[in-house]
């Protein structure tokens, strides 16, 4: 590769590097909890209480008591959906573009209750606020919402992330670790799964063996599979680790198609770990845990 060792720089500085620690004060008070908020060998309410944080909890009861309202304001039915602010929902509604079953609405305060079905510009909402959880996703796990054969799912680990029900972005197998988001913004999950928006991904990935110069470069020119070819972005070996340690930036979604590349050209890949998704990185989040994104990571993630 004739960019080679300026890649190595780049992945061994920025992407790769353990046990970096990133001063994060808002990280430290949004960070979340493992399966059911409890640390290992804990269990008790108060050691759950404890492992949450202040600001974690708040937001938490915040949303729940919207949850188990009977009715709402329609105006933060509408800000809840996603659409707007509440003063912008407020001019919304004076100007008769929110119907509720049907029905034109322009009074101001008006209640709905949770069956009613709320149309602004000819699509149905919901009351939902938007919610996105990013988790450190442990190996064992399957990143569905259920499983028929009862293994353990990324849904176990966020049980208490979010009172409304969450889907994960895209998928991780069994076996990888890493960055995966959990969601229920329907238009955010579309927008990084699709094809078109080339989300980009980036893997540590460990080798049973060393990878040869050679392979490298066949990789940098594309490795033929099933769906065609399989072009990788960025790839170098880490600095200081051994050369069986790979970093990889990929943006197509194929299923395993990491470890298909590497099995085509002779190698088996021993551990996979998602570093980068999106923009989002898993520092300060331990294995198995969750944290809510800030603000600011959910108006990047919007203007990607």
């Amino acid at each position: 590769m004739t960019n080679q060792s300026e890649e190595r720089k780049s992945f061994s500085k920025t992407n790769f590097k353990r046990g970096a620690n990133e001063s994060n004060t808002r990280g430290k008070y949004e960070r979340g909890s493992l399966k059911y908020g409890r640390k290992p060998g804990t269990g008790s309410d108060r050691d759950d209480d404890r492992a949450r944080s202040f600001v974690q909890k708040r937001r938490f009861k915040k949303v729940e008591k919207d949850v188990h309202k009977d009715t709402i304001r329609l105006n933060k039915y509408i800000a809840n959906s996603g659409i707007c602010s509440r003063r912008e929902a407020d001019e919304l509604i004076t100007q008769g573009l929110v119907e509720v079953n049907g029905k034109v609405v322009n009074e101001m305060g008006y209640q709905v209750q949770k069956t009613d079905k709320v149309v602004f510009d000819g699509q149905n909402i919901t009351p939902e606020k938007p919610v996105y959880v990013l988790l450190n996703k442990p190996k064992g796990y399957i990143s569905t919402t259920k499983d028929d054969k009862a293994r353990k799912t990324v849904m176990d680990l966020v049980a208490n992330a979010s009172p409304y029900r969450v889907f994960p972005v895209g998928r991780l197998d069994r076996s990888t670790t890493g960055v995966i988001l959990l969601t229920n913004d329907g238009h955010m999950t579309k927008k990084l799964t699709h094809p078109s928006f080339d989300a980009k991904k980036i893997y540590h990935v460990t080798l049973d063996k060393k990878l040869t110069n050679e392979d490298m470069k066949l990789i940098v020119e594309g490795i033929r599979l099933e769906e065609g070819v399989a072009t990788v972005d960025q790839i170098s070996f880490i600095e200081g680790k051994p050369r069986n340690e790979i970093g990889i930036e990929i943006h197509i979604g194929w299923n395993r198609v990491i470890r298909r590349i590497f099995q085509r050209l002779g190698y088996e890949v021993e551990a996979l770990d998602r570093v980068m998704f999106a923009g989002l990185t898993k520092k300060n989040i331990k294995r198995g845990h969750w944290r809510i994104l800030t603000d600011l990571e959910v108006n990047n993630l919007k203007m990607l």
